[in-house]
């Protein structure tokens, strides 16, 4: 890991339905809720800038890849959090009846880069994964 201080990124996706993503985004995951036009909000996805644009016909089902025995989409963003906040919003998640992609999970278990994961889709399909490292020095070991 860097010494750097992590600079907040942007993400721009599309959404067939406003009203549904900030639905999922502000009230499921708790984003804030910045700016905003008709066709598209800003939300504060912990400290970094996601935007869902109203492209309906930019929306669809992602292509997936095999990762350890899962078919994880390829197109897909998502946060690294401490443990404890993966587990409390895994259990916030599931008892929301939220269709998880990839149920929640421990990947490379006893491995470099162990890590907890979760895969689930927004409202408009796009997907989400939220993970948590063992050791978050190993964010990126081989």
């Amino acid at each position: 890991m860097t010494d750097k201080a992590i600079r907040p990124f942007h993400l721009a996706f599309p959404v067939d339905d406003l009203e549904a993503a900030r639905s999922f985004y502000k009230g499921l995951l708790g984003c804030g809720e910045g700016r905003s036009s008709p066709d598209w909000v800003d939300f504060d996805f912990h400290g970094h800038q996601i935007v869902a644009h109203l492209a309906p016909d930019a929306c669809g089902k992602a292509a997936t890849n095999a990762v350890d025995g899962h078919g994880v989409p390829v197109r897909h963003f998502g946060l690294v959090m401490e443990m404890d906040e993966w587990k409390e919003t895994a259990e916030r998640l599931k008892a929301a009846g939220v269709q998880f992609v990839i149920e929640p999970y421990i990947r490379f278990e006893g491995r470099p880069g162990e890590q907890a994961t979760m895969f689930f889709s927004d409202p408009a399909g796009n997907a989400v994964e939220l993970k948590a490292f063992k050791n978050l020095d190993q964010l990126f070991a081989k």
